[in-house]
C-alpha cells in the first residue's frame, strides 16, 4: 500500500476548472478558493498549440492580487500534473491566502523564455478559466475581467471539440462549490 500524502495546489488558470484538473488529475478534492498577492494575471505563456495560456506575473505590489481555486491533490500524482503542465511552467511553492487564513500551496508561474505578449488565446481556453472562475466563487469584478479577455476561435476543430466536450462535462457533472 502507497501512503499518499495530501498537498494543496493553487489553479488560476483553465485548471480552476474542477473537470479539466479531474480529466488531467482524477483524485483532486476542490478546498475553497483562494489568491496571490503581489501577482499579476497575463495570458501570455506559449501553449504547445501556439496560443495564450494564464501566467502569474510576479510584481511584488499588495494591490496586484490573483484569484484562483485551491484543490488538495495527492502529492504521488504529481507527475500527471507536471505532464499536463509542460515545461513552459516552473513548479513551485507559494503562500495563497483564503478566507481562513494563509496556506502553502504548489502553483505554476511560466518561465521568462516562454512568454510572449503577442499571444491571444483560444475561445474555449477563456471558457475553461471564466466557467472555473465562476464555479469557485471568485468576486465578479474579477469574473468580469476574465471574461473581456481577447480571443480567437482554435483552428483545430478536433481540438476544439475536444475541450469543449470537457465544458460540457463541467455542466452536466460537476456542481458549484457553496461558500468557498
Amino acid at each position: 500500500m502507497t501512503l499518499q500524502i495530501a498537498m494543496y495546489y493553487f489553479a488560476y488558470g483553465s485548471n480552476m476548472l474542477t473537470a479539466r484538473l479531474a480529466a488531467r488529475v482524477p483524485t483532486v478534492r476542490p478546498a475553497g478558493r483562494g489568491w496571490l498577492t503581489g501577482h499579476r494575471l497575463h495570458f501570455h505563456l506559449s501553449g504547445s498549440d501556439e496560443s495564450g495560456k494564464c501566467n502569474v506575473l510576479h510584481t511584488g505590489d499588495g494591490a496586484d492580487i490573483v484569484h484562483g481555486a485551491l484543490y488538495e491533490l495527492d502529492a504521488d500524482r504529481l507527475e500527471r500534473l507536471h505532464a499536463a503542465e509542460g515545461p513552459p511552467y516552473a513548479f513551485l511553492e507559494l503562500e495563497i491566502g483564503t478566507p481562513a487564513g494563509a496556506v502553502r500551496a504548489a502553483t505554476y508561474r511560466g518561465r521568462p523564455e516562454f512568454l510572449d505578449d503577442t499571444l491571444v488565446p483560444f475561445d474555449w481556453y477563456c471558457d475553461f478559466v471564466v466557467h472555473g472562475a465562476r464555479e469557485h466563487g471568485l468576486p465578479a469584478d474579477y469574473v468580469a475581467m476574465l471574461a473581456a479577455v481577447p480571443n480567437r476561435a482554435d483552428s483545430d476543430p478536433d481540438r476544439a471539440a475536444h475541450n469543449r466536450e470537457i465544458l460540457h462535462r463541467r455542466a452536466t457533472n460537476v456542481r458549484p462549490m457553496a461558500g468557498g
